[in-house]
C-alpha cells in the first residue's frame, strides 16, 4: 500500500511538473515523457499502459553486440529528463537508415552506455522523394515547417534567402542558426519513426539556387495565382521539387526568375496560406497523391 501512495505521490508531481512546463512555455513534451515513464516504473503489472520505447538519435557505427557511449544529447534526453536507469530499454538510430534495440547498461552522473541487442526491421521512408526549398522566415515560423516537414517524408531541405524575408543570417549567427535547425530535425525523427535524416543543405539567395541545376522531376512553385493544382499533374518520374516563399510571399521577380529556371507554378485552393502552412499542406498534398499515404 506504501509503495501505491507513492508512485501515485509521484505521478501527481510528474503532472504538476508538465502543467508548470506548459504555464513557463519550458518543453512539456519532455515532462510527458517523464510522467509516462513513472507511470511504468511504479505500475508495471498495468497492461492498459502504453508505453514507447524511447528513440535516441546517435551519431556513431551501430552493430549488433556493440556497447555505445551515449552522446551528451542523448544522455540529456535519457538519464536528465527521463532518469533512465540500467536495464531500461532504448532504440538507437543513427541516421544512416536503420534502428537498433539496446539496453541502457550503464550510468553515472556524466555518462552512460547502452548495449546494442538487435537489429530492428522496418521502413518508413516514403517512395516520393520531395525536395522543400523553404524561404527563411521569422521567429519560429521556420522551426514548425522543418519539424512538419520531417514527419511528412522531406527527403531535402533547402532554405532559401528571399527579398521579403526579413532574415539577416551570416557568419556566427548563421552556423548557430543551421546546427538549432539540425536539431529541429533530429527531434523531429525521434518522434516520428524515422531512421534516416533529411539531408539539410547550406542556405543560399534564391537567385544563387534558381541558377544551379536543378533535379529532374517535378519543379513546383507555389502560387496562389496559378492556374492550376496538384491534382491537374500526372505522377512524377523523379523528385518533386516544392519551392515556398517566406513571408509576404515571392517577389513579382522572383517568379518571373523562377519560371525561366523552369519551376511551373501550382496554387492549393483558393485561399492564400501563410509561409509555415504552405510547405506542409503541399508535403501532405504530394504525399496524398503520389507517396505513401495508402
Amino acid at each position: 500500500m506504501a509503495a501505491v501512495v507513492g508512485g501515485l505521490m509521484e505521478i501527481a508531481y510528474g503532472v504538476d511538473d508538465f502543467l508548470g512546463a506548459q504555464a513557463d512555455g519550458d518543453d512539456a513534451p519532455q515532462q510527458i515523457d517523464r510522467l509516462c515513464f513513472v507511470v511504468a516504473e511504479r505500475f508495471p503489472s498495468q497492461a492498459y499502459i502504453h508505453m514507447r520505447i524511447p528513440r535516441l538519435y546517435l551519431p556513431v557505427p551501430l552493430t549488433v553486440g556493440a556497447t555505445v557511449t551515449l552522446d551528451d544529447n542523448a544522455f540529456n534526453h535519457a538519464v536528465r529528463v527521463l532518469r533512465l536507469k540500467p536495464g531500461a530499454a532504448l532504440v538507437l538510430f543513427n541516421g544512416a537508415g536503420g534502428a537498433f534495440a539496446a539496453t541502457l547498461t550503464a550510468v553515472n552522473k556524466r555518462e552512460a552506455q547502452a548495449h546494442v541487442t538487435e537489429a530492428l526491421p522496418g521502413a518508413v521512408e516514403s517512395s516520393l522523394r520531395v525536395l522543400l526549398a523553404q524561404g527563411v522566415s521569422r521567429g519560429d515560423k521556420m522551426d514548425y515547417t522543418l519539424q512538419k516537414a520531417v514527419e511528412l517524408g522531406v527527403a531535402v531541405i533547402q532554405p532559401l534567402f528571399t527579398e521579403r524575408g526579413g532574415v539577416d543570417l551570416s557568419g556566427d549567427r548563421l552556423a548557430r542558426k543551421i546546427q538549432h535547425w539540425r536539431g529541429i530535425i533530429i527531434g523531429a525523427c525521434e518522434q516520428c519513426g524515422r531512421n534516416r535524416l533529411p539531408e539539410l543543405r547550406e542556405p543560399l539567395p534564391l537567385p544563387t539556387w534558381l541558377n544551379q541545376p536543378l533535379e529532374p522531376g517535378w519543379r513546383l512553385l507555389l502560387d496562389p495565382l496559378a492556374e492550376r493544382g496538384l491534382r491537374g499533374l500526372e505522377r512524377p518520374a523523379g523528385t518533386v521539387t516544392l519551392l515556398i516563399g517566406s513571408e509576404g510571399g515571392l517577389s513579382p521577380a522572383e517568379i518571373a526568375q523562377a519560371h525561366q529556371a523552369g519551376l511551373t507554378g501550382i496554387r492549393l485552393g483558393p485561399r492564400i496560406l501563410r509561409t509555415e502552412t504552405a510547405g506542409v499542406a503541399a508535403l501532405a498534398g504530394v504525399q496524398a497523391l503520389w507517396g505513401d499515404w495508402d
